[in-house]
């Protein structure tokens, strides 16, 4: 019975060779059904030529050669006399794939999988190729804990020998955390270790954060920084034995267990150098962050190696390699770390090249380098670099690579991309009241004139009680070593008499030139000297303090106004810093000679802390003190500070906080102080489902602030004065987006005040164009 099968089975597998079982001398070769794929490569690939001698053997393994190029799905091949004749059957292509119902996963990133995998138009259409990515989007998607997942996949005959593919995609809900378990941890507490997961188990924050959503490449992240915890913590042995993800039956709960076995306690008993040092010993053991006598720790040991390894690199060896090398002792539960240093050559600078910068000159970019070219290459010369272009505010990023080059192992290139965003702002009004009339406004800045790197700002803006007219220039390289030099001139003419703000007009006209001088890469002093001029004609009705003044001063004035300023800046970015520091310092006076005599003294500062990956808390603080000195007795008012609005305490109507002044008509005007006090506290965070943001900035914020006086004891000043008092702070939080538009920075503020007084003008939108927080 065997053997009849065989036989059977056997004549069934040669049937389409019967006709061949006799060798013959082949004459020719005819090849029928041939559509698409060209006679030239069906004969390429057939390993029978005319003139070969063949039997049904190598008939054979010719079917089988042509089988394999994939383009056919029926071979058959017969004799007619000593011509060899095969007919063959072509594997339709594919018209078109079409892709519904995706959202996790993009279509274009899906169409793009599928064509290095073979599935694209116009290739040849394999059904096995089709089943493998069918399988291969399912564990995708069960990766990203879509464990309903459903792919479905149809296959639509078309003419000319073509089929259509259609992919539908039910991706299913993220299965949710309703659990996660460490078990065999008994030196840290599992909340402790839990802290550390970025997946959570299901809370009243998951709607926002989905950090309940399971995912297997999250997982494989928080299993690394849990080991990453215990190896800082001296546990040399760590290890995470097991890790079981079990799923619910409805396929929406996921519960995570996590085994790990701690190990002993390992203390460092020795440090050692080896290798070429290059640089002193003395030196390099003042790098070390390991200690004989500490406890092991390889973060501690992995960041010693960064600070050698950017040594070296300050010296021109960008290839060198330290590893630090931990010999464990078991029985003493202590380990010896040897640092061995590969300084490798010193490389040297060949090129520097910029990419991406369409609009600014090349010079202004070369002028920020503190790597020179044809120098040694030094990595903190590189970053100093990088850093310089990204806080010129020119460029929404800033990347450096340093590429080997070709043919050579002591030299590099380094190339700069940027990617250029607007650098200045361009501001536009017109609008209309019964008081003022029509009111238009225009303000240009540029802080990249031409692409030139220099400062250009002009502003006009009319109305029927006032005209601005200002110009502005900086050229921030005046010197080949970073002197600048700008000026500014002005003119404004304010009349309040058909307003309810006050009862006085001004005209002023003057000007100032300005340089600075750099102390070292981050600080900066600055000075500036000009005049101005001033005509102030009192309404029918002013505020008390503007009578007196004007009685005592007089209504001309000619000041010569000197300043200087100190700033040191380590901000990582010029329009939306995220880190780093800023504090500045400055002094202006009317010098003598002038018609009034006052000094005022300014500071701001503000900082960056990073709270999580995602959150960082930003502090600032304004702080200003102006007097009269000499002849004059009362600091004049014009020159006083206002609180309130936009950049100052948000919440509050611009310039409404402060001392009020009782006018002769019995109102109450804002009359400002000599004292400043601004405080800010915001926690910057991402906008959910916003992937690039790097032109974005939201906040949470709360604003403190007021402005002081300590003249408070004159009878025209009546209200909402005092010196500097905590309980006199108005504030007030809310929420702040800034957007960088080609027109400027674009800022919004939702606000409420949470400390104010009855009589305070409140607002709760605010918006400004050309000014960010």
């Amino acid at each position: 019975m065997k053997r009849s099968l065989l036989t059977l089975l056997l004549a069934t597998l040669l049937l389409p060779f019967a006709g061949l079982a006799q060798a013959f001398l082949v004459s020719d070769i005819r090849i029928n059904g041939l559509q698409r794929i060209s006679a030239g490569n069906a004969f390429n690939a057939l390993p029978i030529s005319v003139g070969d001698e063949v039997d049904g053997v190598t008939v054979a393994a010719a079917t089988r050669q042509l089988f394999r190029t994939g383009y056919f799905k029926d071979i058959r091949m017969d004799r007619d006399g000593d011509v060899l004749v095969v007919t063959v059957v072509e594997r339709p292509s594919i018209s078109g794939i079409s892709i519904s119902g995706n959202k996790a996963i993009e279509t274009q990133a899906l169409l793009d999988g599928l064509k290095q995998s073979g599935l694209a138009e116009g290739e040849i259409f394999q059904r096995a190729t089709l089943e493998g990515i069918k399988m291969e989007l399912q564990r995708q998607y069960v990766a990203q804990g879509r464990y309903d997942a459903k792919i479905t996949t149809d296959v639509r005959p078309q003419p000319r020998n073509r089929v259509a593919i259609s992919i539908n995609v039910g991706e299913g809900s993220v299965a949710a955390i309703s659990h996660v378990n460490i078990v065999g941890n008994s030196v840290f507490d599992k909340e402790e270790l839990l802290d550390l997961f970025e997946l959570k188990e299901t809370n009243w924050l998951s709607f926002y954060s989905s950090d309940d959503k399971y995912s297997r490449e999250k997982l494989s992240g928080d299993l690394e920084r849990l080991r990453s915890y215990y190896l800082d913590r001296g546990y040399l042995n760590f290890n995470i034995s097991s890790t079981q993800v079990s799923i619910a039956p409805d396929k929406e709960r996921v519960f995570i267990t996590v085994n790990v076995n701690e190990g002993e306690l390992y203390r460092i008993s020795d440090v050692k150098l080896a290798g070429d040092l290059i640089i002193p010993e003395e030196q390099m053991r003042s790098l070390l962050q390991v200690k004989a006598g500490q406890t092991f720790s390889h973060q501690v040991m992995t960041s010693t190696e960064e600070l050698i390894t950017r040594r070296l690199g300050n010296e021109g060896y960008t290839f060198a390699n330290v590893q630090g090398i931990p010999q464990p002792n078991e029985e003493e539960n202590t380990v010896e770390v040897t640092f061995f240093v590969d300084p490798g050559k010193r490389a040297y600078v060949r090129r520097i090249s910029f990419i991406g910068n369409t609009k600014t000159q090349d010079e202004v970019l070369r002028r920020e380098m503190r790597q020179m070219e044809g120098a040694w290459a030094s990595t903190f010369n590189i970053e100093q670099s990088k850093m310089r272009l990204d806080r010129l505010g020119f460029f929404k990023e800033v990347n450096v690579e340093t590429p080997t080059v070709p043919g050579s192992s002591d030299q590099i290139d380094v190339d700069y991309s940027v990617e250029e965003q607007a650098s200045g702002s361009v501001s536009a009004s017109v609008g209309f009241s019964t008081g003022s009339g029509l009111i238009l406004g225009a303000n240009v800045q540029q802080n990249n004139f031409l692409g030139s790197g220099n400062q250009v700002n002009l502003g006009l803006n009319t109305s029927e009680f006032q005209k601005v007219y200002s110009f502005g220039y900086l050229n921030p390289y005046y010197t080949v070593d970073g002197v600048s030099r700008g000026f500014n001139v002005f003119y404004r003419t304010t009349d309040y008499d058909s307003t309810d703000i006050s009862n006085y007009s001004t005209d002023s006209i003057g000007g100032s030139v300005r340089f600075g001088y750099p102390i070292n890469e981050i600080t900066r002093l600055g000075f500036s000297f000009g005049p101005e001029k001033l005509h102030i004609k009192t309404g029918s009705s002013p505020a008390f303090v503007v009578d007196e003044f004007v009685d005592s001063e007089g209504s001309n004035y000619l000041n010569w106004k000197a300043g200087i300023s100190w700033t040191r800046s380590t901000l990582n970015h010029g329009l939306l810093p995220t880190r780093g520091n800023f504090n500045s310092l400055s002094a202006q006076v009317a010098v003598p000679g002038s018609d009034t005599s006052y000094y005022k003294l300014n500071y701001s500062g503000q900082i960056f802390f990073p709270l999580t990956r995602k959150l960082t808390l930003n502090l600032k603080a304004n702080l200003g003190y102006a007097d009269a000195y000499g002849d004059t007795n009362v600091m004049p008012f014009f020159e006083n500070y206002y609180a309130g609005g936009f950049g100052s305490v948000r919440g509050f109507s611009d310039n409404s906080l402060g001392p009020k002044a009782l006018s002769t008509d019995g109102s109450q005007d804002s009359i400002g102080g000599n004292i400043l006090v601004e405080t800010t506290a915001q926690v910057l965070f991402p906008l959910p489902f916003i992937k690039d943001q790097r032109s974005l900035r939201t906040v949470f914020f709360v604003d403190a602030g007021n402005a002081f006086s300590d003249d408070c004891e004159r009878s025209s000043v009546i209200s909402n004065c005092s010196n500097v008092k905590f309980s006199e702070l108005r504030m007030a939080a809310g929420l702040g987006l800034t957007w960088i538009t080609a027109m400027g920075p674009l800022s919004f503020t939702l606000a409420t005040p949470i400390k104010d007084e009855s009589g305070d003008d409140t607002e709760v939108f605010q918006f400004a164009l050309g000014q960010s927080f």
